[in-house]
């Protein structure tokens, strides 16, 4: 008898305990679009575009397939929020150094949300070992101009990686022709694709089965470019003041080995941690340069 009271009243308070959690758990998506004013549904589905561009080409997006998966993406990435409130953080450091380098080198200014959807503007290594905010694989990463060692990884450099990618997507853009199966191959390989155009005889994106990961591609970085390009209309507001502005650096000249990066940092008024967050390429703790190559190390301006 005492059992069952204690079961029945325990009952109470969980219930009792999950209706107040309820009342003041916040929201996971807006209510209410703040620039139109019109709301939105419980499953926090967005504004979708009247049109849809990448690199100057245009998504189809009057297909059905097509419209549902850049639908999905942006319900995906709009209410993924901790994720989405640090693209709109971040890109303020990055997109200026990265837009400069994609613009001199002839390629679309949209890669840049490839490269953010590929690392989410962090120098991650996947499972398979692909590094950096483009995620090259070894091979690629030295087939491309880049120094791949124990001392120094230029897959970890923004701007040196970057100029690795534009140098892979002038290639492909010349093998595919346009910058839509150019953007795929770069998921999933030049050979991949194009063994896959040749198989179901279509040199379309869009009319293309190919594995999820590429499927998703397109979408989400096109997806990620409208809630960017367009926060508020997405629920999403963070102010100039609260986005990540670029660090201030001056560059020194080495050309000789460095026994010990902790003394260098010494040396020139800062420390390790600093030194390494602004040069994440250099990935030991001594710099050999048997070579006597030329590098530029990064310390903070003030």
């Amino acid at each position: 008898m005492k059992k069952g009271i204690i079961i029945v009243f325990s009952g109470s308070i969980i219930i009792a305990f999950i209706v107040a959690f309820s009342a003041f758990s916040p929201t996971l998506y807006p209510l209410e679009n703040k620039t139109t004013g019109k709301p939105l549904t419980a499953a926090g589905s967005p504004f979708f575009p009247d049109s849809a561009v990448f690199a100057g080409e245009r998504m189809p997006i009057e297909l059905f397939d097509v419209h549902e998966s850049l639908e999905r993406e942006l319900i995906v990435n709009m209410n993924f929020h901790s994720n989405t409130l640090q693209y709109l953080k971040r890109s303020s450091r990055y997109f200026p150094v990265i837009e400069k380098i994609l613009a001199e080198n002839g390629i679309p200014d949209d890669f840049k949300y490839l490269a953010l959807i590929e690392s989410d503007f962090m120098n991650k290594v996947s499972p398979k070992g692909a590094t950096g905010f483009w995620q090259f694989m070894k091979d690629a990463a030295k087939e491309h101009g880049l120094e791949i060692g124990t001392e120094v990884d230029e897959r970890y450099h923004v701007e040196k990686s970057t100029l690795a990618a534009c140098s892979y997507l002038n290639k492909a853009y010349r093998q595919f022709g346009n910058w839509t199966l150019t953007a795929a191959s770069y998921n999933m390989g030049s050979e991949g694709l194009a063994r896959q155009m040749k198989i179901q005889k279509v040199n379309d994106y869009y009319r293309l089965l190919l594995n999820e990961e590429t499927m998703r591609y397109l979408y989400r970085i096109v997806a990620v470019k409208q809630i960017m390009s367009n926060p508020e209309i997405y629920g999403f507001y963070v102010p100039e003041n609260e986005r990540y502005k670029p660090v201030g650096y001056i560059e020194i000249e080495v050309k000789t080995a460095i026994p010990d990066w902790a003394d260098f940092a010494c040396q020139h008024h800062t420390n390790y941690k600093m030194l390494k967050l602004l040069n994440p390429w250099l990935r030991d703790t001594k710099l050999t340069n048997a070579t006597q190559k030329t590098y530029w190390i990064r310390i903070p301006e003030n």
